[in-house]
């Protein structure tokens, strides 16, 4: 390696995105995962009520079921498989 100052900060640059990179697809995944399981598993129900929570846990599961019955159902509608 050189000792050029350009290159070291050309160096130090890419070196920072490759960071930042890193950081931005981690969170992406990271957080839209937890905000998906929090959903589902109905945490944004009311405390101490049991039948609101089974009732908001249920619910999101057919729905989810629904989306994928309904995504196969156009799929082979439109012949795709």
């Amino acid at each position: 390696m050189s000792n050029d100052p350009r290159e070291t900060a050309r160096a130090a640059e890419a070196q920072a995105a490759l960071d930042r990179v890193k950081r931005d697809s981690e969170s992406l995944l990271g957080s839209s995962m937890g905000r998906a399981a929090e959903h589902f598993s109905g945490g944004d129900a009311p405390d101490g009520d049991k039948i609101e929570l089974w009732g908001r846990r249920i619910g999101r599961s057919l729905s989810l079921l629904g989306v994928i019955v309904l995504a196969y159902w156009l799929g082979h509608q439109l012949k795709i498989w």
